[in-house]
């Protein structure tokens, strides 16, 4: 893993409490690497939202925002069922089972991390989504849910949401391998409405 990814994941298992600022020394010893590295891995970090602007060339963990949030979660709500529905009649065998395959896999393994769920529930919906053959409305999506990242593993961990959201994933993939596309559009919405939900609550009371 590099440390890209490596620093990506830390966040989002909260190694880096929100507000902590981040010392590109600091994190080169941590990492046992240079400081190029870092300052490349943080400032694409902070390019996707993972990170904020801290005095004149810090950086700082941001913290959870349930305006943010809401807002993010509202706007799939509305663009990822329009993908799925565009995709509904371009789905066939091999793109449900190899859908089926992503879930299995977190079914199989429920000692994953924040960071390895958020992977595989986006490879999950991005099988499914990509068969719309619509680049620019799926680049949209792919976007958002990078803004969605730290949010989705916040969830995880705090709001014991992963066995709900996996429900409600084989039922969503049950209805499209039954032809159901209207069924599956609105689980879909309803799905991201509800985690949308219970993670704006939860920020809101916190």
């Amino acid at each position: 893993m590099d440390l890209y990814q490596q620093l990506k994941a830390d966040l989002q298992q909260g190694r880096f409490a929100p507000g902590a600022v981040l010392k590109q020394t600091l994190l080169a010893e941590l990492y046992g690497v240079s400081r190029i590295p870092v300052r490349d891995a943080l400032a694409r970090l902070k390019s996707e939202g993972w990170l904020t602007g801290h005095g004149k060339r810090g950086l700082a963990v941001p913290q959870f925002d349930p305006q943010e949030a809401e807002d993010l979660y509202l706007m799939r709500m509305r663009l990822e069922p329009l993908l799925q529905e565009l995709a509904a009649p371009n789905l066939n065998r091999e793109t449900l089972g190899r859908a089926r395959d992503i879930l299995d896999a977190m079914e199989a393994s429920p000692a994953l991390g924040a960071a390895e769920i958020g992977a595989l529930n986006w490879q999950f919906h991005t099988c499914l989504y990509r068969a719309a053959e619509r680049p620019t409305l799926f680049a949209a999506v792919e976007q958002l849910h990078r803004q969605c990242e730290r949010y989705i593993g916040f969830q995880s961990r705090s709001l014991d949401y992963q066995s709900t959201s996996q429900g409600e994933h084989y039922q969503l993939l049950e209805f499209l391998e039954r032809g159901e596309s209207a069924a599956a559009v609105a689980l879909l919405e309803q799905h991201i409405a509800r985690a949308g939900r219970a993670l704006v609550e939860h920020l809101s009371r916190s």
